[in-house]
């Protein structure tokens, strides 16, 4: 399509944080701890592993699920969109951190080692830790500030109470404006904060029923590859 340039695809509000201090005593996360051999509060939040503890944090249920964010970024890092220059993406977590990913990283599959390189992150700020070109990268800055940076020409939220559009539609929207930004959220239950709605510009629903976070990932860019000719 003409003028379009690049799509910025935001994972919003993904439960990627380490170990919260209130709950680091809690037997659950002792145990994971000792059986790692790590410090509890360099260790990611996971239900699957600390779901006693868990319960006794504010918004628990939006929290805690790495794996939501996994299976996300290696759906649109390994897309064609992103193999040819014409996607950028960022993670935001429920913490209000800003991730940076460089689209030519290689995501490790295996979910374990996804979890360490994670940590590795949250603990060092980048990774490789002493990098002059990080894989991943904190940036200091807040989501809204980053969005505005980018100069959008359209912002869309995807979200369950927004007006319904089909993906086709949707990317012929998006590859109508020289820089889109599509944001998804990466959380499994729960809805959007209030400041992460009001980035938007349009709020969208692909489908009458709630979705998972990677088939949406997965539906939008495919559409969106179509829209822009990709192979």
């Amino acid at each position: 399509m003409a003028g379009f340039e690049r799509l910025l695809l935001v994972l919003a509000e993904a439960g990627l944080e380490l170990i919260p201090k209130e709950i680091r005593r809690h037997p659950a996360v002792v145990s994971t701890a000792k059986s790692r051999g790590k410090d509890p509060g360099q260790m990611l939040l996971d239900l699957s592993l600390h779901y006693a503890a868990a319960k006794n944090l504010k918004d628990w249920r939006k929290r805690g699920r790495p794996d939501i964010a996994h299976i996300c970024m290696l759906i649109a890092l390994s897309s064609m969109l992103n193999r040819r220059g014409l996607l950028e993406l960022v993670v935001h977590t429920y913490g209000d951190l800003l991730i940076r990913v460089n689209p030519a990283v290689r995501l490790p599959r295996n979910y374990p080692r996804f979890v360490g390189l994670i940590e590795q992150l949250l603990v060092h700020g980048k990774v490789p830790p002493n990098s002059g070109e990080p894989l991943l990268w904190i940036h200091g800055g807040k989501l809204e500030d980053y969005i505005r940076s980018w100069q959008p020409d359209l912002v869309v939220l995807l979200d369950e109470e927004g007006e319904l559009m089909p993906p086709r539609q949707l990317a012929s929207a998006v590859v109508s404006h020289v820089r889109p930004v599509i944001i998804i959220g990466a959380f499994q239950h729960g809805g959007f904060s209030e400041r992460i709605l009001g980035l938007a510009d349009r709020r969208v629903s692909i489908a009458t029923e709630p979705l998972d976070a990677w088939y949406v990932v997965a539906r939008v860019i495919s559409a969106v590859e179509d829209a822009v000719g990709l192979p």
